[in-house]
């Protein structure tokens, strides 16, 4: 079992070495601000930093904000600077930010901005449609067959494709929809739909099965009785918890999976935690343990999770949702069965980067995520869907975004992206080069692009439960990142000036949790100071 400083290691490098990227590529300014020429920025100059920098005291406000949390002031890490400020410019906040912290769900910024600039925001995806039969009097007396792009289908763009089918003569099937290799981004898709929900939340402890690979959080503090106080997040609901921890001695704990064969009464599933722990040790996790596959974890009070919605069902809603008559069914092809023969040719749907990109960030879709990254391979290796050929296109996508980034400023190591979405540990990065990343993009020409794709606060998104009311309410572009064991926001705030500022805001440890609120405040902060 890993003990308190493998721990605290494996927050920082989890899962191995990723790439290190770093982005200089321009983005316009939103146009409700005044703005200059568009234009290709310079690369930026990171300026350099007083090696006191990364310990910098927190203004009053802020500080008090962070008191309040009952989080520690160690856990977290900022950065905020105003766009188009200049290099020697002070931040309006930095605490902590040359931290090597786990992105989370903040690397689909470094996503967007590589795919937006490397693809450029013109760059469309392409899908088919043909038919098994003639289609005559606006009937199609066989099947519709939607062959996919590489990245997948978001439910606008097929809404917008089954009414263009529509508008040109197509009102009935009299056979099936068939869905060949097509991928629906959206946010009740069941892959989907648990990530989205613990980015929406408050303050919602993820679901384990999805995020940190399963792992759950042990964590022990002092308590005034014979044994240590032991948590585990998420809260499991069918395993008991054997606190063993003894109060004095020491501060060293460890846990473990009990045996089957040696549970003589009680759940089948039993974790032992055991050590001695001193009333002056602080508060740490002393382990990630692997979730067995029988895990359920409680739900959390008031929480009602949205119902998933299977690809077929959401196909066959949108076709009727359009004036469209089915008499078949929506089903996938089988992918080692022979495509359906052709009879003719419908109209093909070119799917432009930037809706892609919304859909990612809006909802934090991980599939969207993987599939721009693979996008990135060239000569067309994104199409793969498995295997060896998946692993190379992967390779050649990263690859190129190696040698593309190194030249644009940051420091090798400055952010490290491995599958684009942010759910390894392996993608991590400083918040102060994720801001220098934001502020460089301020003014290039796929500045709208992102900025029409993050949740905006109290508005929609991941963001619509959060920052309802304030000075932040939607006057902040930010997107969320969820772990375990990690809360994030990265994006733009406008401040009561005019003035926006690019931020990024860490939290990072077993109360990470804890630290949504606190986060927000601090958004609420720089929306009323700036």
């Amino acid at each position: 079992m890993p003990n308190r400083s493998r721990v605290a290691r494996c927050l920082a490098a989890f899962l191995g070495a990723g790439l290190a990227f770093a982005v200089a590529g321009a983005l316009a300014a939103d146009p409700r601000t005044d703005r200059r020429p568009a234009g290709r920025a310079a690369k930026p100059t990171v300026p350099a930093r007083p090696a006191a920098d990364a310990a910098g005291a927190l203004p009053p406000a802020v500080a008090a904000i962070v008191a309040r949390s009952g989080v520690p002031a160690k856990s977290f890490a900022f950065e905020v600077r105003q766009v188009g400020s200049g290099e020697a410019a002070a931040p309006l906040l930095s605490y902590r930010a040359e931290q090597l912290l786990p992105l989370a769900s903040t690397a689909k910024i470094v996503t967007s901005l590589a795919a937006l600039d490397l693809l450029g925001p013109e760059h469309r995806w392409h899908s088919s449609a043909y038919a098994t039969a003639p289609v005559g009097e606006g009937r199609l007396r066989g099947d519709l067959v939607l062959v996919g792009s590489p990245v997948g289908l978001t439910g606008n763009e097929l809404r917008r494709w089954f009414v263009q089918l529509r508008q040109e003569g197509l009102k009935a099937i009299s056979g099936n929809i068939v869905l060949d290799s097509v991928a629906l981004l959206h946010e009740r898709d069941p892959k989907q739909v648990q990530a989205t929900a613990a980015e929406r939340a408050l303050d919602l402890p993820p679901d384990a099965r999805n995020y940190n690979q399963g792992k759950l959080v042990v964590s022990v503090r002092p308590a005034a009785g014979e044994r240590a106080a032991v948590s585990v997040q998420p809260r499991p609901a069918n395993v008991l918890i054997v606190n063993d921890v003894l109060m004095g001695g020491g501060c060293s704990a460890w846990a473990s999976w009990k045996p089957p064969e040696t549970i003589e009464r009680g759940p089948p599933l039993q974790l032992w935690v055991r050590g001695r722990w001193r009333k002056d040790c602080p508060a740490e996790a002393i382990a990630f343990m692997k979730a067995p596959q029988a895990l359920r974890l409680q739900p959390e009070l008031g929480a009602a999770p949205a119902l998933p919605i299977p690809a077929p069902r959401m196909v066959a809603e949108l076709w009727a949702e359009t004036g469209g008559s089915l008499r078949g069914q929506v089903i996938e092809r089988n992918a080692h069965a022979p495509r359906p023969r052709q009879a003719q040719s419908l109209t093909p749907l070119a799917t432009p980067v930037g809706e892609v990109v919304r859909e990612m960030n809006k909802t934090s879709n991980n599939e969207a995520a993987r599939s721009i990254l693979l996008a990135l391979a060239p000569d067309g290796a994104a199409s793969p869907t498995g295997g060896r050929a998946q692993q190379a296109a992967l390779r050649a996508a990263q690859q190129r975004l190696h040698d593309w980034l190194r030249g644009q400023g940051l420091r090798d190591g400055d952010l490290s992206i491995v599958v684009g979405s942010g759910q390894l540990h392996a993608e991590r990065g400083r918040p102060r080069a994720l801001v220098e990343l934001l502020r460089a993009a301020w003014r290039g020409p796929s500045s709208q692009a992102l900025l029409d794709s993050l949740p905006i606060a109290g508005v929609d998104g991941t963001l619509v439960q959060r920052m309802k009311s304030g000075a932040a309410t939607g006057q902040a572009w930010l997107k969320t990142g969820t772990l375990s064991d990690t809360r994030a926001l990265a994006g733009y705030v406008r401040g009561k000036s005019g003035k926006v500022y690019a931020v990024s805001l860490v939290a990072c440890g077993p109360e990470a949790g804890q630290a949504t609120p606190t986060l927000d405040a601090i958004v609420e902060w720089v929306a009323n100071t700036g």
